[in-house]
């Protein structure tokens, strides 16, 4: 997997983690759930995300859309 897919996953599994916190435990967890959403706009802007960071620095790798697009065509799923 590449760098943003692992974001999206990670970004997505924060927000429904902290909703069900928020609800079922602290009504402040719902405070992390907006840090999340605000990180992810800011970084539409700057595209720069502190946990892309942390990614890179554990060695995963950077998805280049064009190679990934065609090597995901080669194997049949880039329909």
């Amino acid at each position: 997997m590449t760098v943003e897919r692992y974001l999206r996953m990670i970004a997505g599994t924060f927000v429904l983690a902290t909703l069900a916190l928020g609800y079922w435990v602290s009504p402040y967890w719902f405070l992390f759930t907006a840090f999340v959403g605000l990180n992810l706009f800011q970084s539409a802007f700057t595209n720069w995300c502190p946990m892309m960071t942390f990614l890179r620095k554990l060695g995963v790798r950077e998805g280049d859309g064009a190679a990934s697009h065609a090597a995901a065509a080669s194997i049949g799923h880039g329909r």
